[in-house]
């Protein structure tokens, strides 16, 4: 090659590198950009509803959004009560921003919440998981697995299924006694209506079927989840019991006003509301759940294929969102046959002082999980949804959620 067409070759890689340079600069500018606008108006949406904290994670097809935005006392540190309602623009720009100035844990941790009900849907997972390898039968007498001493009626005790509690039909009311107190071990269990009757939905029956998979399995949840879900899924920060890499970035539960609850500690594992996660853990399990990933197709169909009847949360009054029936359910997940976008699997996660929700639409492969530490974090549902998913297109999920 001559001295001229080095000269000319160079300087072409030279131009063709600094080209990819400069585009790749202003890739980076603009998807900072775009995460600064998602940041700024989840926290709009945060503040209006007097949220401390949230953490959301969206996807679909070559694309994924991360957000936390917020400030919130954590674990390691002394219950602080914040109203984000009362904090003006700067001041709340500050805490965004700069944690460290004001005393909170540093932004960049990413945090853990309770998953509330979400817990189910994982749980759910497994048993399907155990389905397809034999190892449970979900039309067998769970009473054929376990123990039924706690029911005060036998008879109908023994009607119980994997399959009828899964999709909420086992007629148990949603608990006995309050699941963390020392009472609910032994309390007994009653029937608010026939086995297979209605949809009703219940926290107990979840508690039941999990003592099943436990005896079957021999041993406790927890090692079954890590078995068949968190690892193979990649959920470092998930557990249905406290684990060390918890300590530091447990997010508090606080009340509608903003006043801080501290970090609840759970007294034993219970699938239906104990598990803590993070949205990017939980994202790889409902893509899992999108995908049937580990699943067999059968299985995969139980799941997402309405099976429970119309659903409604205080059966049997019927609410205006009720009489659209377009909830449903299958084998642990929320389903909404929804105009628009076809049918979503869904389902929320409430303890109280923190609220979850995830949605999949399998029509758009796209999928959102947020977590809210805050009483008022349903609130937000359909604005968080519309914001992520670029349109203005309601489901009736927060309707179903929050109507008395």
């Amino acid at each position: 090659m001559s001295k001229l067409r080095e000269l000319i070759f160079g300087m072409g890689i030279a131009m063709c590198i600094a080209v990819i340079s400069a585009g790749c600069s202003e890739d980076h500018e603009a998807l900072a950009q775009r995460q600064a606008a998602y940041e700024d108006s989840l926290l709009c949406i945060i503040r209006e509803a007097n949220i401390p904290m949230i953490q959301v994670k969206y996807t679909e097809p070559g694309d994924s959004i991360y957000c936390q935005v917020g400030v919130t006392p954590w674990s390691d540190q002394a219950p602080v009560a914040i109203d984000s309602a009362s904090v003006g623009e700067e001041e709340w720009n500050k805490l965004k921003f700069s944690y460290h100035d004001t005393g909170k844990a540093d932004y960049e941790k990413e945090a853990v919440f309770q998953a509330a009900s979400l817990s189910k849907v994982v749980f759910a997972y497994i048993v399907m998981k155990m389905y397809d390898k034999g190892e449970i039968d979900i039309d067998r007498p769970l009473y054929e697995y376990t123990d039924i001493d706690r029911f005060v009626d036998k008879d109908m005790a023994k009607k119980l299924t994997a399959r009828l509690i899964l999709m909420h039909r086992s007629g148990i009311d949603d608990w006995a006694a309050s699941p963390s107190s020392d009472e609910w071990p032994t309390s007994p269990i009653k029937f608010t209506f026939p086995v297979d009757s209605i949809f009703g939905y219940s926290g107990e029956g979840y508690a039941f079927l999990q003592r099943a998979v436990e005896a079957i399995k021999g041993k406790d949840i927890q090692s079954i989840a890590k078995e068949y879900v968190f690892e193979p899924l990649d959920m470092p920060l998930s557990s249905y019991e406290w684990i060390p890499e918890f300590e530091g970035i447990t997010t508090a539960s606080t009340r509608r006003n903003g006043e801080s609850q501290g970090v609840r500690q759970f007294p034993r594992q219970n699938v239906a509301y104990t598990l803590r996660t993070c949205a990017n853990d939980y994202s790889n399990f409902i893509r899992a759940i999108m995908e049937g990933k580990g699943l067999s197709q059968a299985s995969h169909a139980l799941m997402v294929t309405p099976c429970s009847g119309p659903a409604t949360q205080f059966p049997p009054k019927v609410r205006p969102v009720d009489q659209k029936k377009s909830i449903f359910w299958g084998l642990g997940l929320g389903i909404e046959e929804n105009p628009h976008y076809g049918r979503v699997l869904w389902h929320w996660g409430d303890n109280g002082n923190t609220k979850a929700l995830f949605i999949i639409i399998p029509s758009q492969k796209k999928t959102l999980v947020y977590f809210a530490n805050s009483g008022a974090g349903h609130d937000i549902v359909n604005k968080v949804l519309q914001l992520f998913l670029k349109d203005n297109q309601t489901l009736d999920i927060q309707d179903w959620i929050q109507q008395e």
